[in-house]
């Protein structure tokens, strides 16, 4: 099942913002927009008319109250940073509130190995691949403790 697009990181703080809305979710956003010293000397500088406000770029972070506490990363080009209890997860811009709502919604668990030991976290996306990221015992809050199978 495709998901809407999010062509800016503006539509995908809305978006954030409106599937947290509906879980009864506090939201706290920031956003960093401008040019930086890496990118002044692109904007304008071929003079074929480049629109400068559209090439000003526009990250924000998204911190969402939990649990399990939540922050979202928005890059420039379509990347995203989403961190679960300090478990961080590349997710694209686009499957971002859907990878929320299955976090929110019970489709993810821990699955922990005796040999070799190890601990993965799996956030299961309805039409994607699932979401796997390793978890330390440095980093396994009482929440996600409560998902290990």
């Amino acid at each position: 099942m495709p998901h809407p697009p999010l062509p800016s990181t503006q539509s995908a703080v809305l978006a954030i913002e409106a599937t947290a809305a509906r879980r009864g979710r506090e939201v706290s956003t920031s956003h960093d927009i401008g040019r930086d010293r890496t990118f002044a000397g692109l904007v304008g500088a071929d003079g074929a008319g480049v629109d400068e406000l559209a090439a000003i770029p526009h990250e924000a972070l998204v911190e969402i109250a939990g649990p399990p506490e939540v922050t979202v990363r928005l890059f420039v080009h379509d990347e995203a940073l989403v961190t679960v209890d300090g478990v961080a997860f590349d997710v694209p811009r686009d499957s971002v509130p859907a990878f929320l709502n299955s976090l929110w919604t019970g489709l993810t668990h821990l699955r922990q190995r005796v040999f070799p030991p190890s601990c993965t976290m799996i956030v299961t996306v309805p039409g994607e691949p699932s979401y796997r990221e390793p978890v330390t015992a440095l980093t396994l809050t009482p929440w996600l403790a409560g998902r290990i199978r």
